[in-house]
């Protein structure tokens, strides 16, 4: 199921039945992020799945969120929620897999996965075989959220949630999302990601 939500972008999240946390049995992608210790962490995570994945242009949107350079971060209790993005061309939803099958495979350590952003790597309509990709690469992950092609982003504007209809509200589902992180130390160890 996709809401929209707001009509005049293509800025939507997706919710329906999706995993909520690693399943058992899942294999892993021979690409893997890597886990990287941080001493303190904060609010939200925003972890690439490859190089141009709009990482550090997501975290720019608040200043309580902090792009992880391609890796899942490791740190104290509580300070593990990430949001996973990539851009929405063949190689970054690919890279999307790899690192929610990593997810699924329960090799991300103490990451507490939230959900997906799939940023436009182009602006207009994703091409059939991408929008069927995303699909499936999607199916993956707790929750979905799309963001449109930002054009001012191009041209090196400056990444606030107010330049493009919706964003702000983007930030809005991302911060409440954030405040349900479970500290690990909560977890049991059967809900507990434990990396290798």
């Amino acid at each position: 199921m996709t809401t929209t939500i707001d009509p005049r972008t293509s800025l939507h999240v997706h919710r329906g039945l999706a995993p909520i946390g690693p399943q058992p049995g899942i294999p892993e992608h021979e690409r893997r992020l890597p886990l990287r210790r941080f001493l303190r962490g904060p609010k939200l995570w925003i972890v690439g799945a490859h190089g141009g994945s709009g990482e550090t242009t997501l975290a720019s949107l608040h200043e309580a969120w902090t792009p992880a350079d391609h890796c899942w971060p490791q740190g104290p209790a509580g300070s593990n929620g990430c949001i996973l993005t990539a851009r929405t061309c063949a190689g970054g939803l690919l890279a999307a897999q790899s690192a929610l099958a990593q997810w699924a495979a329960n090799r991300t350590g103490t990451a507490q996965l939230l959900g997906l952003v799939l940023i436009a790597d182009a602006p207009g309509r994703l091409p059939r075989p991408l929008r069927d990709l995303a699909d499936v690469v999607s199916g993956g992950a707790p929750r979905l959220w799309m963001m449109p092609w930002v054009e001012a982003w191009r041209l090196g504007a400056e990444p606030t949630p107010d330049c493009v209809s919706g964003l702000s509200l983007l930030v809005g589902e991302l911060n409440a999302v954030a405040a349900s992180v479970v500290p690990s130390h909560h977890l049991s160890k059967k809900e507990n990601n434990h990396g290798s």
